[in-house]
């Protein structure tokens, strides 16, 4: 009935009844991954087993963990948000200066993108060079217009009369616009852009990126978009306040930050 050869069905009912080779390799993918909460996937999950001696192909593991329905549940990768000219292009002002003597001197943004339960997640901060503290920061579902516009207009709140603010971005099509610009020259901030492709011009805001994602991403399971965005608004406010730095003293931004305008 099934018009197959008599061998060919006595070979795959023979192998049937045998027990599956990658049974232990089956075994210790899903104790890694649930180890790691969903957090490795398969190219990590192949680092950890040939950090145990296991030699294994990349492709057999993504091919294991695709029939065990073992997905990595948090993603996060650099938005890249370059269309070419759409704008004017600033100069690189900054020129990897990354010291500022004191707040609103100098500051740097960038977009990044989450991945979440299938989902995109777009966020936008800005950070003080002069004690790495984040200014303010926006999140939305798409990378529009508004995503930095409202940073801006949240972050502009901070500056008092007498700062003279650089602000240095990539060359991202929100910071070509026009819109942008003329905000900064409202409030006589001097645009900088990083040249094309070169992310070590903004150096300082990737490194940020990377920390939240060693610090906030990998060691927490989010249940839900809102419950990954009240625990972001928590790890911000303890990044700013709590976090200390090494280079600044052993302070939190915001307590380096108060003790030097106390001491001033």
């Amino acid at each position: 009935m099934a018009q197959i050869p008599r061998s060919s069905y006595y070979y795959w009912q023979s192998t049937k009844e045998q027990p599956d080779k990658d049974d232990e390799l089956k075994a210790r993918i899903t104790a890694i991954y649930h180890k790691h909460k969903g957090r490795y996937g398969y190219r990590r999950i192949t680092d950890e087993l040939r950090n145990e001696g296991k030699t294994v192909n990349h492709k057999k593991v993504q091919r294991i963990m695709h029939e065990l329905h073992l997905q990595c549940i948090v993603r996060m990768k650099k938005y890249r948000s370059y269309k070419g000219t759409v704008g004017k292009i600033a100069p690189n002002i900054l020129e990897r200066d990354f010291t500022a003597s004191k707040p609103n001197e100098k500051w740097v943004t960038d977009i990044t993108e989450f991945k979440l339960f299938g989902e995109k997640l777009y966020l936008s901060p800005i950070l003080d060079l002069y004690n790495g503290e984040i200014i303010t920061y926006t999140l939305e579902s798409r990378p529009v217009y508004s995503l930095v516009s409202s940073m801006l207009d949240q972050a502009f709140k901070r500056l008092h009369d007498n700062d003279r603010l650089l602000i240095h971005s990539d060359q991202g099509w929100h910071y070509q616009m026009s819109k942008y610009q003329q905000a900064l020259k409202e409030y006589g901030v001097t645009q900088s852009m990083s040249r094309k492709g070169n992310c070590y011009d903004n150096a300082v805001i990737e490194s940020f990126f990377g920390t939240l994602k060693s610090e906030f991403l990998y060691v927490q399971q989010f249940e839900s978009i809102e419950q990954f965005k009240v625990e972001l608004e928590e790890y911000m406010n303890y990044y700013n306040h709590e976090r200390i730095k090494k280079k600044l003293k052993g302070m939190s931004p915001v307590q380096y930050r108060t003790h030097a305008s106390q001491a001033a």
